[in-house]
Formats: structure tokens, sequence, C-alpha cells
């Protein structure tokens, strides 16, 4: 590989540990958001709906307008657009009349850098010329989990030093890594997605490709399968063990993120030793057994334990369904990662949101809404047997 592109890779990297602060961050700050400015929860939680809406209109979208002004300037704009957004959650709300509308303004703006970072992170990690692209792309998406980690336990530690009254001056320290990441990006080179002299597809032509809507079931039911349980993984341990919610969320989502994390990194640390297709069809098969784990266990402390077991098992899913989709559709360009996106955040919020309704109709019974979800690593297993069969190929051409 050419030594330069290192540098790239390594920005891909912390890319990613820029979504994951303006993913993670603000939810920390939920409480003091509602005793400093006086704004009810009900509003407040719209914050994350808002977020992650705009983040699904930027997937759509992308596609129209990344290439016309290249894959450089629209991560640039990512990283400045996420840095101006964190840095608006500290002025805003004291300049504009509503401490609300400074908030909306702050995370609509750093939700369209996350979302380009999104779309653009893994195309731009799959241009460079890695010798196994299916580990580089494990281990790039490993980033994010460390980077969650890394946004709530640092946040944590800097509250228990400074006080949470001071949340302002760590929103600008994150604003560094954004920042820096831009001027590392302005330099770093960037190898077109697409071989010279030829173009990527068209959304009307990845749309009449049926192995394109096989990867786009995959991609949603990734998602899925990932949010549905790590959504609720915090109230398992809150109402199974009865402890406090922050020990409630280092024995839920954190141990959660880790452990998908460790799985991310260990295909990309050994991926040239273990076909990508067995790894996901053993992933998906694990993942169903921990659904299956949660909501049948009569013990709250082996349904934990099984939260745990499903961060390990969804590890793949995404980054492996990427890939995938790079290997099956050659030239699928900007528009198929982008679309792939959307896909991936769709189950990111249907996942959940089926859990919930399904929990709400059982009488508030999450391991019903859980018990439910299992469709969606089932459907996962199915897709990759299914894109294993040399008529995939066929159908790739078509």
């Amino acid at each position: 590989m050419n030594p330069n592109y290192q540098k790239t890779i390594y920005a891909c990297f912390v890319g990613y540990i820029v979504q994951a602060i303006v993913n993670n961050f603000v939810p920390l700050l939920f409480l003091t958001f509602e005793s400093t400015y006086g704004i009810p929860l009900s509003q407040i939680t719209m914050l994350i709906t808002f977020n992650f809406g705009i983040q699904l209109l930027v997937d759509l979208l992308s596609a129209g307008f990344v290439d016309k002004i290249g894959y450089r300037a629209s991560i640039l704009l990512a990283h400045i657009l996420s840095a101006a957004g964190l840095l608006g959650l500290a002025v805003l709300p004291e300049l504009l009349p509503s401490a609300y509308a400074g908030l909306l303004v702050s995370v609509m703006i750093y939700a369209l850098g996350g979302g380009l970072l999104e779309v653009l992170i893994s195309p731009i990690m799959e241009s460079c010329p890695t010798d196994n692209k299916e580990q580089a792309m494990s281990l790039l998406h490993s980033f994010y989990c460390w980077g969650h980690v890394g946004v709530v336990l640092l946040s944590t530690l800097f509250f228990r030093i400074f006080g949470i009254e001071n949340w302002k001056v760590l929103t600008c320290i994150w604003i560094i890594i954004p920042v820096v990441n831009a001027f590392i990006f302005a330099k770093a080179p960037i190898a077109p997605l697409v071989d010279e002299g030829e173009t990527g597809m068209s959304m009307r032509e990845l749309c009449r490709n049926r192995v394109f809507w096989l990867l786009m079931l995959m991609m949603l039911c990734s998602g899925a399968s990932e949010q549905s349980v790590s959504q609720w993984a915090s109230t398992f341990a809150e109402r199974g063990l009865g402890v406090s919610k922050t020990l409630g969320d280092l024995a839920g989502p954190m141990t959660f993120a880790v452990l998908m994390g460790s799985a991310r990194a260990f295909y990309g640390k050994f991926g040239d030793r273990i076909d990508l297709d067995s790894f996901m069809i053993g992933s998906g098969i694990l993942c169903i057994l921990s659904y299956l784990m949660i909501s049948l266990s009569p013990s709250p402390a082996l349904s934990l334990v099984g939260c745990g077991i499903c961060g390990l098992s969804v590890g793949i899913m995404w980054p492996g369904s990427f890939s995938k989709a790079a290997a099956s559709i050659r030239n699928g360009g900007t528009a198929l990662f982008a679309l792939l996106a959307l896909a991936g955040d769709l189950g990111c919020s249907s996942g959940p949101t089926l859990v919930g309704y399904i929990s709400s109709i059982a009488s508030n019974d999450l391991k019903m809404g859980i018990l439910t979800a299992v469709i969606f690593p089932v459907l996962l297993v199915t897709g990759i047997l299914v894109l294993r069969k040399p008529k995939a190929e066929e159908l790739a051409d078509r």
C-alpha cells in the first residue's frame, strides 16, 4: 500500500470518532438542559429525533451533490459542520431568544455533519489501496464503538472532577477533534471510488439491480439487530438488577459497545484468515441465540449477559454488509454507499420502534418486544446465504 494513504486511513478512523461525539455527547446533557434552561424533557428528547431525522435526509440527498463537489470538499464540510454544531451548543442558547431554538439549530448543524460523515467515511476507506478491504472496513467501524465508549467515560470523568456546570468547556474540548481531523483530510490523498474512465451507477440503475435490494435488506437488518437491543440495554440493567442510572448505562450500553467494538477489531486483525460470509453467518446465529436468551431467560442477570453477547454478535454485521456491497456491485459509487447508509439508519430507527411498540401492547414487557425483533437477525442470515449462491454474480450484472 502507498504509505501516503496511511494518513487517510487514520483520518477515517478519527472521522468515526467525530460521529460518535456528535451522536452521543448531547444525550449526556439532557438533565442539565432541563435544569439550566427550563426545557421539559418531552422537548429535549426531540433533539434525538431531529438529529437522526436530519442524518436520514442527508443519506438520501448526498448522492446528488457529493460527486459534484468532490469527496475532499464534502469530507471537509462534514467536519466543519460537526465542529460548528458543537460550538453552537455552547453559544447559541444564550444568543437566541429561545434556548431551545439555539439547541435545535446546533443539533441541525452537527447532524448535517454527522450524516455526511456516515456517507463519506466508508467509501473513502474503501477506495484506499489496502491489502484486505474487509479487514480495514471492520477495523474502521470499530472506532465508532471506541468513540462512543470514550465520549461517555471521559465526559463522566470530566463532570466528576470539574462539575457538570462546566459542560461548555468540555464541549469546546471535543471541538478540537473535528477541527484537527479536517486539517488532516485537507492534505491526505483520497483515491477515486470508481476506476478512471468509468462512472458510478445512478440510483435508477441501482434500483434495477436485484442484489442491491438484498443488500439494502441486509443493511436494514444490521442496524435493527444492533439497536433493538442496544437502546434497551440500560433499561434491562436498571429494572432487572435494580442499579442506578449511571451503573445501568455502564452495565448495559457501555458493555454492548465495548463487545461490539471488540468483534470489529478482532476481524480487523485476523480477517485475512477468516471467510467473511462464514463469520457473518456465525455472528448472525449467535445474535439469534442472544435474542432468545434475553427474551426467554427467567433470570434478569442472564438476560443482561444476553445483551452483552448480542453486542459481540452484531459487530461484523454493518461493516460486513458494506464490504459485501462493494464487492458485489462494482462501480456502485457514491449512490450505493449513500443508500446503504440510509437503509442502515432506517434499521436503527425501526428496530427499537418495533421493540417499543410490541412491548407496549404486551403490557410493557420488553422481553416480548425483543423476541419479536429476532426476525431481523434471521432475515440477515437468510440474505447472506442467498447472496453466497453463484447466481448472485449473475443477478448483479443485470
